[in-house]
């Protein structure tokens, strides 16, 4: 098999176990020989509509067997994968098809109105309906069934570009993060090393694949090892507790606010949650009382750290230090570097305070694109600048503090002020803004709007909510607006945030 990537996956797995369920979605079971068939007539089809090595194929729409199968049949071509936000507004996905160059985009019917709203589809090759297609697009089932099922071996490399991810812009453009399908295999050995899991793992699959926690640190290695991922569109509380006690799930990931929305459930005390052997924790650290809220249930949280641009996986706490090392993101990866520096870029002592640094084959080669943002974000030695600060303690374990560039994170999303203050900002009535995050009890994190009205201009909270909602993801427009004269600034003019900070809520939200 001259496919040394992804694309390979299936057909390796359906070699060695074809009979074992690869999926659960919508309570039917999915093969590995089915997975490797429907992955080669959808490669197929793909392949007569032009997409070759090098081409970019996307995908939008909630969890879903199919967004899988897109990203297997893309790479069993050599083509780059682009799953993209189905939060995001119909502006900022036409800017993402456009700036990655996708030929073929394949979406599900609760992302129909973004479509329909794009600004031109004309440059894709094909666009393809999970449900009713319109004029012009085609029907993925009835697609994919009239492909041909021929195995397909395009000569693939470990260095070739698997996977383009879009993290919101620090200037109010989204950056294209590249991933190799070397860094996807480094990460999963990474985290097979950190995790015992194993060919009988049921994995639930609960948070978005079209980030790179849920794909790269629950559904691959899953597959990698022949377990079973058992995939739910979307978040539900309900639905979770349903398919735990049902399939006996073993593994899950989450966020906080995910995980303490669980444990806040009435059905709580009286579930069986005895298949549970681990449960990991992204986005922020977990707070100690929603651990002690787990291990009294007898179940205990292995954490980490890490970007997209790192696969994701940089620093790992195992479950067993979950306790003694409450709120660390653990130690690094196996097989990966961390340094914490001082400005000058030597190693910071420990509890001093220092950008973090990440070396290894799990880090991103660069920006789609972008060879200005892929120079930026490495050091003169060649090691990726994470851009958050965090000290480590006297055994090396790492505490994430701060941002550099004061992203902050809203229900387990990263949420960049500069993006949403350049919406904002093109509101007639809007002269001035500051955008930052604050602590929210539901959400963790939520964004505070400051907004300084134009001269004879009358601007509200609620109209300018309104004015965002068509143009950003819901979880990006800010929670708190503060209409005010004026913004303090520094002696350089500059907007003077940590003042911001200090000033008390007065919008309720």
């Amino acid at each position: 098999m001259r496919n040394a990537g992804l694309g390979g996956w299936p057909a390796r797995r359906a070699r060695m176990t074809p009979d074992r369920t690869a999926f659960v979605f919508a309570g039917r079971p999915v093969t590995y020989a089915e997975v490797h068939e429907r992955t080669t007539r959808l490669a197929s089809r793909l392949r007569a509509s032009g997409v070759g090595s090098g081409d970019r194929v996307a995908y939008l729409g909630r969890n879903h067997v199919a967004l899988v199968e897109t990203m297997f049949a893309a790479h069993l071509l050599g083509a780059v994968f682009v799953p993209l936000n189905f939060r995001l507004a119909a502006p900022e996905i036409g800017y993402m098809l456009d700036h990655s160059g996708a030929e073929v985009l394949i979406y599900a019917p609760e992302c129909a109105e973004v479509v329909r709203a794009l600004p031109d589809t004309a440059a894709l090759r094909q666009v393809v309906a999970l449900d009713t297609p319109r004029t012009g697009e085609q029907h993925y089932e009835t697609w994919l069934a009239q492909g041909d099922p021929t195995p397909i071996d395009t000569a693939v490399g470990l260095d070739d570009t698997a996977l383009i991810l879009y993290t919101s812009g620090t200037t109010g453009r989204p950056k294209g993060a590249m991933l190799t399908h070397a860094n996807l295999v480094w990460n999963c050995f990474n985290l097979l090393l950190g995790v015992d899991v194993t060919s009988d793992e049921m994995t639930l699959i609960s948070a978005p694949l079209f980030h790179v926690a849920a794909l790269n640190q629950t559904l691959l290695p899953t597959f990698l090892k022949g377990g079973c991922s058992v995939i739910m569109p979307s978040w539900q509380v309900d639905e979770c507790y349903d398919l735990i006690e049902k399939h006996g799930i073993t593994w899950m990931f989450g966020v906080t606010t995910m995980f303490a929305a669980f444990a806040r459930s009435p059905r709580w005390a009286g579930a069986d949650l005895s298949s549970l052997r681990h449960l990991m924790a992204g986005g922020a650290a977990v707070p100690a009382a929603l651990i002690r809220t787990y291990q009294e249930r007898g179940l205990v949280f292995c954490q980490g750290y890490g970007l997209t641009e790192t696969a994701p996986g940089a620093t790992f706490l195992e479950a067993s230090q979950s306790v003694r090392k409450t709120g660390s993101a653990g130690v690094p990866v196996f097989f990966a570097n961390v340094r914490v520096v001082r400005p000058d870029g030597t190693d910071a002592a420990a509890g001093q305070p220092g950008e973090v640094l990440v070396q290894g084959p799990n880090v991103t080669p660069g920006y789609w694109r972008n060879p200005e943002a892929s120079a930026a974000a490495f050091s003169g030695d060649g090691w990726f600048r994470s851009g958050d600060v965090a000290v480590l303690d006297d055994d090396g374990h790492l505490y994430v503090v701060d941002r550099v560039k004061d992203m902050y994170i809203s229900g387990g999303e990263n949420v960049y002020p500069a993006e949403v203050e350049a919406v904002i900002f093109e509101h007639p009535g809007v002269a001035e803004v500051a955008v930052l995050g604050v602590p929210d009890a539901e959400w963790g994190e939520a964004g505070r709007a400051f907004v300084v009205p134009r001269a004879g201009a009358s601007v509200t909270a609620g109209e300018l909510r309104d004015f965002l909602l068509p143009r950003l993801a819901k979880y990006k427009i800010p929670r708190y607006v503060d209409i005010t004269g004026e913004l303090p600034k520094t002696g350089s003019g500059k907007i003077h945030k940590p003042a911001l900070r200090r000033l008390p809520l007065t919008d309720t939200g």
